[in-house]
């Protein structure tokens, strides 16, 4: 096999070489461009002045970093609904527990009625219309209780007068004092409809403390991104100005060279125009700042009339210094115990308890104890008898007429409240009252829906703590790395520094060109860029950790009864 290989290749080799033509290149084809805007170029306009809109450009006002979350906690916009929010779901308690609340009523009432007459005993003088009249007071105090019951207490007082010849006391003073109670013995008892909605409404309180706190959290993030953006975008103004200096440097020294003759003219417009990019990037760059400038201010303004949108903000606060690296499951630990969001997921699992304890209670039959007491008082003012009265053969046998009536119903209300306390004339009742719909449907429904709530709140604990863990993961992974970028930047900051002023030696020595030195000037330029930016990313990563294990909110004394205070001028 070998041998044949080696018969092959001499063959091959033997062969007179030809020479390779290559094809001819293929000829483009290009659709038609119709002639848009003809003599179209870049006007020539007058440069504006270098200001950020707005704003008094001098002098800066300095702000610091706690300065400007406290402005945020206390007026921003956004926190200060999600605190009213809060506020709203704790008068929601109160509203709640208002179904508790003792309801007192009283109702005076005068009646007034002219009836036909019926027999001679019931009918008015001379078998006229029977002429009644009454002025009556009730009231009383009722309610419900937490564990089911409800009561009532009313007292009632009746003055009545008639004009019935049939009739020995004119006017009647009727009283009456009841009290009554029903005590749910299966349905309803422990666990009710009232009761539930006030643990609910309890949950609910917690639940929008805990979405405030999110909100605040988050809100301190972004202000303490914008205030580090804000950073780096003044400090990329001054990177930019600095290599506009280097590039106009260099440019003025071609100029002499090139008027002496040590030059070619052409590196002086080459090095004039990296001066115009420049110039570009320095604009580019103090737009940069009004920017990310208007971005913070949007986050601790009150409003459109703030007089922080006139300040040029300049922020003071020094870099954040890099905490040791905590571990990944101590990192873990930490947001577990002290996010909102956790909490918030707990609330929701202790909905669902309250609603299924409420659905469970509402699958039994009613069975309720009714229970009553009433005294009556009773009292009135005997009216004389005379013969004209009816009563009077029955009553009067013999002259004189005589006729006895127990004092104890003789007199006013006084006597009538004297009798009813005295518990002459009681009247009590006891029952039972028992209700159960055939197959309980509705009850059976809202038990099952309940179930599927509880493992939906239990599902939610989880996906909760699987995303605070990725958070947490992925927090960390940008911490490192930010670490790592920072490093590699500084080291090609410093490198760049080095190549520059060893190539603007060769320069003026007259071993390098403009060219080189200008491309180690954009190499200086961007490193400082990407060490800035390195900078910057390390920041908001630190931030980024104290927001993942929630210690962002105790770090900034985030108190929730004052957030939000101040968003109205």
């Amino acid at each position: 096999m070998f041998a044949l290989f080696l018969t092959l290749l001499a063959a091959a080799t033997a062969l007179p070489s030809r020479a390779v033509i290559p094809s001819p290149p293929p000829s483009p084809h290009l659709p038609a461009v119709p002639a848009v805007s003809r003599g179209y170029g870049a006007p020539r306009v007058a440069m504006p002045a270098l200001h950020l809109v707005g704003v008094t450009a001098q002098p800066f006002v300095g702000i610091a970093l706690g300065d400007a979350i406290g402005m945020a906690l206390l007026k921003n916009p956004t926190l200060a609904i999600a605190a009213g929010n809060t506020r709203i779901a704790a008068y929601g308690i109160e509203s709640a527990r208002g179904t508790f609340d003792v309801n007192f009523q009283v109702q005076p009432q005068v009646n007034r009625s002219i009836a036909a007459p019926q027999n001679p005993f019931f009918a008015g003088p001379h078998y006229g219309p029977i002429v009644s009249g009454t002025q009556s007071v009730s009231g009383g105090v009722s309610g419900v209780l937490p564990n089911g019951q409800s009561y009532s207490i009313d007292l009632s007082q009746t003055r009545s007068t008639n004009n019935e010849l049939v009739n020995l006391l004119n006017p009647t003073y009727l009283s009456a004092l009841s009290f009554t109670l029903t005590q749910p013995l299966l349905r309803n008892a422990g666990m009710n409809a009232p009761k539930r909605q006030v643990e609910l409404s309890v949950i609910d309180a917690s639940m929008s403390s805990e979405q405030t706190l999110a909100t605040v959290a988050s809100a301190i993030e972004q202000v303490e991104d914008s205030y580090w953006d804000l950073v780096a975008a003044w400090r990329n103004v001054a990177i930019q100005e600095e290599a506009l200096r280097e590039a106009t440097a260099q440019q003025r020294s071609n100029i002499r060279l090139a008027r002496h003759g040590a030059g070619a003219p052409v590196d002086a417009v080459e090095s004039g125009a990296q001066v115009d990019a420049d110039e570009a990037n320095v604009y580019s760059a103090l737009q940069n700042v009004a920017t990310v400038q208007n971005a913070l201010k949007g986050e601790i303004a009150a409003g459109p009339g703030d007089s922080i949108w006139t300040a040029n903000l300049v922020p003071t606060s020094p870099a954040l210094q890099a905490p040791s690296e905590p571990a990944f499951a101590q990192l873990v630990a930490e947001a577990m115990q002290n996010r909102p969001e956790i909490r918030q997921s707990l609330d929701a699992e202790l909905q669902a308890d309250v609603n299924l304890a409420y659905a469970r209670n509402q699958l039994k039959p009613q069975v309720d104890l009714k229970l009553g007491y009433t005294t009556n008082g009773y009292a009135g003012t005997l009216l004389p008898l005379t013969p004209s009265n009816p009563l009077y053969g029955f009553v009067c046998p013999t002259s004189p007429c005589s006729f006895a009536v127990p004092p104890v119903l003789l007199g006013g209300f006084g006597e009538s409240y004297d009798t009813l306390l005295q518990q002459r004339y009681p009247y009590w009742n006891a029952g039972l009252v028992f209700s159960y719909p055939f197959g309980n449907h509705t009850a059976k429904a809202q038990f099952a829906q309940a179930q599927e709530q509880q493992r939906q709140a239990q599902i939610q604990l989880q996906a909760t703590e699987v995303r605070i863990a990725v958070e947490a993961r992925n927090a960390l992974q940008t911490y490192e790395a930010a670490l790592a970028r920072l490093n590699a930047a500084r080291a090609a900051r410093e490198a760049s520094v080095v190549v520059y002023a060893s190539e603007l030696r060769k320069f003026r020595n007259g071993t390098s060109t403009t060219f080189l030195v200008l491309q180690r000037q954009l190499q200086l330029a961007q490193n400082r860029g990407l060490e800035l930016q390195a900078q910057t990313d390390l920041n908001k990563a630190i931030v980024a950790l104290q927001r993942v294990s929630g210690a962002i909110l105790s770090a900034n004394h985030v108190n929730i009864r004052t957030v939000g205070s101040q968003a109205l001028p």
